[in-house]
C-alpha cells in the first residue's frame, strides 16, 4: 500500500495547513467504501513537543488508563525498537481498547516519519512555517490476525496526530483511514465504528491535555524547567 497519495476524500498534504477544511470533525468514505476518521481537539495548555514527548514515556496500562479511563483496557507492551524517552519511530505497541459501547478489540500499531505520509516539500514547509508543531503518524490494524506487509506495517490503516501550537496551547488534527484491508469495507466496517472512535480520540486527547503538562514538567521533558505560575 503505498502511504504518500491522498486519503479517502482530501489531499493529505492538507492537514499540514493552519486553515479550516472541509472536514474537521466526522466521517466520510470514498468511491471504495475506505473510511476517513476526523477529530479536531484543543489541548489547552499543551504544545506539540509535549505530545510528540508523551509516544516516548507511556508504557503501562496504569499509564494508558490515564489516557481515556473508560476504554483503554490493556497495554501489551512496545517491541525493542521504543526507547523511553527518546524515540517510538519504527517501534510497534499492542494495546486493547474499546470504542464506548463497541466491546474492546486488540490493536496494532507500528509509528512511521511523518515524511512517510506527506509531501516531503510541503513537510518542510509546514515545519519552517510552524504551521505544525508535531506529528504522530502510524500504520495501524486490528483484531488477533492483524495483515501485514512486507516491512511489518499493518496494512489495515494508518493514522496521523498533528499539532499547531497557538497561544493558549494548541490544535489537535488527527485522521484515520480504515478499511484497506477489507474485502467489503462498507458493510465489514459500519459508520458506528468511525463515529465511535471520532468520540474516543477527542475524549482521550482531551483527558491527556488535563494532565499532561504537569507530567512532562515533573519528568524533566527535553531538559525543560517548568514555568513558575507565582
Amino acid at each position: 500500500m503505498k502511504m504518500n497519495t491522498a486519503w479517502a476524500v482530501e489531499n493529505v498534504n492538507d492537514i499540514l495547513l493552519p486553515a479550516p477544511l472541509r472536514l474537521e470533525m466526522g466521517i466520510e468514505r470514498d468511491e471504495n467504501g475506505l473510511l476517513t476518521v476526523a477529530v479536531r481537539t484543543d489541548l489547552h495548555g499543551c504544545k506539540g513537543r509535549m505530545v510528540e514527548w508523551w509516544f516516548t514515556f507511556f508504557e503501562t496500562t496504569q499509564h494508558i488508563r490515564w489516557w481515556h479511563p473508560h476504554d483503554h483496557v490493556a497495554h501489551h507492551g512496545w517491541d525493542d525498537k521504543w526507547k523511553k524517552g527518546e524515540s517510538y519511530i519504527g517501534a510497534s505497541i499492542h494495546a486493547v481498547e474499546s470504542l464506548g459501547e463497541i466491546p474492546p478489540v486488540a490493536a496494532k500499531l507500528k509509528f512511521r516519519e511523518a515524511s512517510d505520509f506527506f509531501d516531503s516539500n510541503a513537510l518542510k514547509q509546514a515545519i519552517e512555517n510552524q504551521s505544525i508543531s508535531g506529528a504522530v503518524c502510524a500504520s495501524i490494524g486490528f483484531g488477533n490476525n492483524v495483515l501485514m506487509d512486507a516491512q511489518g506495517y499493518p496494512v489495515d490503516g494508518k493514522m496521523m496526530h498533528i499539532t499547531r501550537d497557538t497561544e493558549f496551547g494548541c490544535v489537535l488534527r488527527s485522521r484515520f483511514l480504515l478499511g484497506a484491508s477489507l474485502a467489503d469495507p462498507i458493510n465489514e466496517l459500519p459508520d458506528n465504528i468511525g463515529l465511535e472512535l471520532m468520540r474516543h480520540c477527542y475524549n482521550e486527547f482531551t483527558y491527556l491535555s488535563r494532565f499532561l503538562p504537569s507530567l512532562y514538567y515533573g519528568e524533566h521533558a527535553n531538559n525543560e524547567k517548568a514555568p513558575l505560575p507565582w
